[in-house]
């Protein structure tokens, strides 16, 4: 195919987006305008930062075989305008340092057209300076409230997943209304661990609850049994999270520490990510409360959303590898990275992409972005971003344990996740 029609498919992809809206307008081209030269053009390439090793490698799998599926799926599909995706995967061993490192080789060595895919905060917060430093636009995929803060730059973006300070806004009436009012939480020592600590005491209290003790915990902790008797007697709900290769033991610990008697718990599913609920020891876990980006196992309500998504990253409906039932996915975090990847689809088309010289008019697409509708493309729910604080928001889902399985209790609204911006990252120049 010519230069000249894949320039007139740009012109007419324009034309329909100037009168349809950013989301409709790429979807109604014709197979052959939106994706021609297919072959012939140079990839986009698509910088994968990616925990392979440290703290963050359970998630690092996941969201590997998550993205390669979402680049999979894009790339049967014709592509981004007209070019095939090429994801190149580095490992940042969940470190800052080498996170900067490899924002670094992205953006110098490989000529990638994005960075995208960082999970940790600190990882995060280690790499998001040198993003904005060699404006490399960095999708991130972390649910830190990082970028909603405003402690960033204009080339960090976290459209595909929700932050920390919107979900636990959207939790609290829940655990203050059903669980109790006096609660003790217990969290990591980093940025992540610092924003539950902060925004959900603040969310509580605005229940009329109190947390009557912070327990910070080290993220490289392997054993946790000494921390358990900083417990404060009269605490009616125990709030955890934690990450990390050592969760399995933290929340069995728990469980032997209390016996019998123990307060209500109201955990996120961090602390059992990657963790079959079936493991020996974890039997006091049901009644329990977590918290869920997106339900580990199908539902009854399950959308033909969910249902094809599971299908495409080789999940089962009880959350596990499709080739080997205790290979348990990180499933409620792992689809940022295929919504992510779809939304980074969208704004190259609706921006016309064709090279890092239009890396500023890309990041203006998706700033321009709002609502995303459930869809294959947005499986764990519709979406609202909001392209002055480049967050988005989404559904939180509340599962109790029920005989050995996580059962849908509570869905928030969007709504329920809202929070008044803290920056203006339109006003910051490229």
């Amino acid at each position: 195919m010519t230069k000249s029609v894949k320039s007139g498919a740009v012109t007419t992809r324009r034309g329909a987006l100037k009168t349809l809206g950013i989301g409709a307008g790429a979807a109604t081209l014709p197979l052959w305008a939106r994706y021609a030269d297919a072959q012939s053009s140079a990839p986009i390439k698509i910088g994968f930062q990616v925990h392979r090793t440290g703290i963050g490698a359970a998630y690092g799998r996941w969201y590997d075989r998550t993205t390669t599926a979402a680049a999979k799926m894009i790339n049967d599909n014709g592509g981004i305008n007209g070019r095939m995706v090429e994801i190149i995967a580095e490992d940042d061993g969940t470190d800052p340092k080498r996170g900067a490192e490899v924002v670094e080789k992205f953006a110098t060595q490989y000529n990638c057209d994005v960075g995208f895919g960082t999970l940790f905060s600190h990882v995060v917060f280690g790499s998001a300076p040198r993003a904005g430093e060699l404006k490399l636009p960095y999708f991130v995929v972390s649910e830190g409230h990082h970028v909603a803060s405003g402690a960033l730059n204009r080339y960090t973006l976290q459209p595909g997943i929700t932050d920390v300070k919107s979900q636990v806004q959207a939790m609290a009436p829940f655990v203050a209304s059903n669980l109790g009012k006096k609660v003790t939480m217990i969290f990591p020592d980093f940025a992540f661990g610092h924003d539950h600590r902060d925004f959900f005491t603040a969310a509580i209290e605005a229940q009329g609850g109190q947390v009557l003790e912070h327990i910070a915990i080290p993220p490289t902790e392997t054993s946790f049994t000494r921390y358990f008797p900083k417990i404060p007697r009269d605490t009616e709900v125990i709030y955890h999270v934690m990450v990390g290769p050592a969760v399995l033991t933290f929340v069995k610990e728990l469980g032997e520490f209390f016996g019998p008697s123990r307060p209500e718990l109201f955990g996120f599913i961090d602390s059992l990510e990657a963790v079959d609920i079936g493991s020996a020891g974890l039997e006091f876990l049901d009644g329990t409360y977590f918290w869920e980006g997106n339900p580990r196992y199908a539902q009854e309500n399950q959308s033909e959303f969910d249902k094809a998504y599971r299908a495409a990253v080789g999940v089962d409906d009880n959350g596990a590898s499709l080739s080997d039932s205790k290979d348990i996915a990180t499933y409620s975090h792992m689809f940022g990275c295929w919504e992510t990847l779809n939304i980074i689809k969208r704004g190259m088309e609706a921006s016309g992409y064709a090279g890092p010289d239009d890396r500023a008019s890309l990041i203006e697409a998706v700033e321009a972005m709002s609502d995303m509708p459930h869809s294959l493309e947005h499986p764990q729910g519709a979406k609202r971003f909001n392209g002055k604080t480049h967050q988005t928001f989404g559904h939180q889902y509340i599962t109790r344990v029920t005989d050995g399985k996580l059962i849908l209790a509570h869905t928030t609204s969007i709504e329920d996740t809202l929070y008044p911006d803290e920056v203006d990252y339109t006003t910051q120049s490229f």
